[in-house]
């Protein structure tokens, strides 16, 4: 909501000295977000002049039309001379009046105007457009002009309002009372303990029986309908300057006078309002439901399919408009055309102040895809008992502008209702904010925002029609708590009860996520929503459990309706995200759940509101829920190793993949099984199945690798992109968090190297298992350091795997025969299992 300080200034009286920055500070501190003030005019400079054209001469030869133009600007000159200005716009006419900058002057931006010569000509200053004085856009798309009555040589600075304060306040969801100026008034009354000129106190006739027929078949979608007519409205008669700079400076465009009278009133009393031709209406307007597969043209000129939900006010065709949302085009005020001599245009006008559903009107807008300042402001939140004034100071512009006539009948449909009331201990705000206010301070904040309050310890509280958001005692708390000042608020940390901490598994994640940063790994926090056709990206097969998902009812957006099964696909968007800006090294990881459906569907049932949910309602809420293990991936490209002075460095691979499944089992305490997979999105020779024994059975608990070029080149990813994932719960499960402190002998060790012959397709970690219960107990760490490859020297289809074992014992020093002997039985079962042979 963007507030102009001159608007502002109408309602309260603030001190002649405050500036922007100063009201900023005092709505900051009420609660109010203002993101900005924005100085409107700050480095300009006149001398800036109304002028009127006296000659305009068409300059040939040029590759655009220029004009040579001759403007009358008064003594502002200093000679009263004609001035003597070229221009290319082509908007204006000899005998108009127009905005001139004079030499000297400096315009938005840090243009200085000076004479110079142009197009053959010497141009002695500028006729602007509104653009060229950063007033926004007024529609024309050319140069100002002026109405006739402007008197010449006036300085156009005061006369287009063009230096102000604007301040561009972000209004929550909550406080639809401050999308209008009358609303932030308020709050600035409030702040610096001043009265308030509110704008909506106005004089309203009563509703009587001559006002234009209305029927309101839905009172829940529209509980208040004004209607006032008025008649005779001057074609020729256009918005005045005041009125046209207001509305751009709140960031509106002006369009015609009957709209931005509409529009006015809109941003000083937030209540939204819609002008119909009242010659194009045909009949008594209706408020209804939508009828399924109804039509409707809106303003903007879009044939929409209404749903039966839509609330729409109607005529004897049908709907002419979507309620809180926009009118239909069958209806639409038409402006003066001059080519045509007034014919067409609108000359009398009804003018609709109603208050609708805010759940009606916010579903419509996103249904049809179409907001609006009159939905934004439907949906917030706008005051009820606002509609009468509304209407009525629509009327009272309409006839000071445009000449009209305000017609006697006034149309007033009205549901049965009564204000909210709220019940509150008086000391409750206190116990709120730890803060002892009183009765008396409680008292005086809430009749401040507009409640009328009753009682003594326990306090009845009427809430105004403006503030809706007001539902309960915490509401009320929190008034008086932010008009008191957050800032007073003590700042005191809470407490914890002895005893109580992290638990287990908290305590696991958090050395998960140190230890894969200690190796350089960056966190990165991803949305749980996926589309299905990732799973086809990742190479997934077609009866791959991770293909079912969970769906969302009301996804935050359609292309990602469904819950993720694993992490990855998040991360690696992350990956690409990072990638194509620049950043090509990199090492992301996550830890966070996955959903799985269960087998069993089970819909959730609606916890109770008036009590505690007792351990039976939630276990079967829990139950409905589907299954979200905790999961733990990482992704990597680029280099994992920087070239230097140091070394050349390495890019990262498989094997970088594979270690962080071994940093994280380890920190788990879990034993984990590598052995040579094939799965989904990775490369089917450099993936790695990791498994974990769960009850004596051998589980896979993730994969890790590089991935499938086919991926990449579906993924846009980098070359050789490597990934790991694994279920951290399992883990969890089967692994001992007890810290093992490391064993120290005062014996010798006895190394002993082997090198293994085995077919190709043997996993090392098969071998390395033989050699490992060979062994046995006296084996204190085994070691692969060597595979080699070479058909000649070793046959056709055969490696050679180096491994380095480490014999120790903890009572004596080994002797070469008692390491030889368990280097033999290691070899011994090897070969047995394997069919390895001892290398040469």
């Amino acid at each position: 909501m963007r507030v102009p300080l001159s608007w502002l200034r109408e309602y309260v009286d603030l001190p002649a000295t405050e500036t922007g920055r100063d009201v900023q500070a005092k709505l900051i501190s009420a609660g109010l977000e203002v993101e900005t003030v924005e100085h409107l005019g700050a480095d300009l400079k006149g001398p800036l002049v109304v002028g009127q054209v006296l000659t305009i001469e068409e300059l040939e030869g040029f590759k655009k039309p220029i004009r040579f133009c001759t403007v009358d600007v008064g003594r502002a000159n200093g000679t009263g001379e004609p001035q003597e200005i070229v221009c290319g716009a082509r908007n204006f006419s000899v005998g108009d009046k127009v905005v001139v900058v004079l030499p000297g002057a400096t315009l938005p931006g840090g243009f200085s105007i000076s004479a110079r010569k142009t197009y053959g000509k010497v141009s002695h200053g500028m006729i602007c457009s509104s653009d060229e004085l950063g007033m926004g856009d007024d529609g024309s798309h050319g140069i100002i002009v002026l109405p006739p009555e402007t008197e010449v040589g006036k300085d156009a600075v005061e006369l287009l309002e063009l230096v102000d304060e604007v301040l561009d306040i972000a209004v929550t969801a909550n406080r639809g009372d401050c999308l209008s100026i009358r609303g932030v008034a308020r709050e600035t009354a409030i702040a610096y303990g001043l009265p308030l000129r509110d704008p909506a106190l106005l004089d309203v006739p009563g509703p009587n029986a001559f006002g234009y027929p209305v029927k309101v078949s839905d009172p829940a979608g529209c509980d208040r309908f004004t209607a006032r007519t008025v008649t005779g409205l001057s074609p020729e008669a256009r918005s005045p300057i005041w009125l046209q700079r207001r509305l751009q400076k709140v960031g509106m465009r002006p369009i015609s006078l009957a709209v931005d009278v509409t529009n006015y009133v809109m941003m000083e009393l937030g209540q939204p309002l819609h002008a119909y031709d009242r010659h194009q209406v045909q009949g008594a307007i209706g408020v209804r439901r939508a009828q399924e597969g109804e039509k409707i043209v809106t303003l903007d000129g879009v044939e929409r399919k209404l749903h039966a939900e839509d609330l729409v006010i109607t005529d004897d065709r049908g709907p002419i408009g979507l309620a809180g949302v926009m009118g239909g085009a069958d209806t639409e005020i038409a402006d003066h055309d001059p080519s045509e001599e007034g014919a067409g245009a609108t000359t009398d006008v009804i003018i609709e102040a109603a208050h609708f559903d805010q759940v009606s009107v916010a579903r419509t807008a996103r249904r049809h895809k179409l907001s609006s300042e009159a939905s934004r402001r439907f949906e917030r939140g706008v005051d009820p008992q606002a509609a009468a004034a509304a209407a009525q100071r629509t009327v009272d512009l309409l006839v000071l502008l445009a000449g009209g006539t305000a017609e006697a009948g006034v149309t007033e449909v009205v549901a049965p209702g009564a204000p909210h009331t709220v019940t509150m201990a008086a000391d409750h705000p206190d116990k709120v904010a730890g803060v002892t206010y009183g009765r008396a301070t409680v008292v005086r904040r809430l009749q401040e925002v507009g409640c009328d309050v009753y009682g003594q310890d326990e306090l009845i509280v009427t809430v105004p029609s403006w503030r809706p958001d007001l539902t309960d005692p915490n509401d009320l708390a929190e008034e008086v708590i932010r008009l008191e000042g957050y800032e007073n608020l003590p700042s005191t940390l809470p407490r914890p009860p002895a005893g109580r901490g992290l638990t287990a598994r908290q305590r696991l994640h958090r050395r998960i996520g140190r230890a894969l940063a200690g190796a350089g790994y960056v966190e990165a926090l991803n949305y749980p929503f996926v589309s299905e056709q990732v799973f086809d990206q990742l190479g997934l097969e077609a009866d791959d459990p991770a293909r079912r998902v969970v769906k969302l009812v009301n996804p935050l957006s359609d292309e990602e309706p469904a819950l993720r099964t694993s992490l990855l696909p998040g991360l690696l968007a992350a990956l690409r995200r990072n990638d194509g800006r620049g950043s090509h090294d990199l090492a992301l990881f996550e830890t966070g759940l996955v959903f799985q459906p269960r087998d069993a569907a089970r819909v959730a049932a609606n916890l109770p509101v008036d009590r505690r949910p007792s351990p039976d309602d939630i276990a079967a809420l829990n139950a409905a829920l589907p299954d979200q293990p905790r999961h733990v991936a990482v992704v990597l490209a680029g280099a994992r190793e920087q070239a230097g002075w140091w070394g050349k460095g390495r890019p990262a691979d498989w094997a970088d993949a594979v270690e962080a499944a071994r940093t994280v089992a380890r920190e788990a305490g879990a034993e984990l099984g590598i052995r040579k997979g094939q799965y989904g999105p990775w490369h089917p020779g450099r993936c790695a199945e990791l498994t974990v024994t769960v009850d004596g059975a051998e589980r896979v608990v993730g994969h890790a690798g590089e991935l499938h070029p086919r991926v990449l080149k579906t993924l846009g990813l980098p070359a050789r992109s490597c990934a790991m994932e694994l279920d951290l719960d399992v883990l969890e499960r089967v692994g001992d968090t007890v810290p093992q402190a490391p064993s120290i002998s005062t014996f010798p060790v006895a190394t002993q190297d082997v090198a293994l012959v085995v077919d190709a397709y043997v996993p090392a970690a098969d071998v390395e298992a033989a050699l490992r219960e060979g062994a046995g107990e006296l084996l204190e760490s085994i070691r692969l350091f060597d595979v080699y490859e070479n058909a000649e020297q070793l046959g056709e289809g055969r490696k050679s795997l180096a491994y380095a074992l480490r014999f120790r014992a903890n009572d004596r020093t080994l002797t070469v025969d008692e390491a030889s002997a368990a280097r033999e039985a290691a070899v011994a079962l090897a070969t047995d299992r394997t069919g390895a042979v001892l290398r040469g």
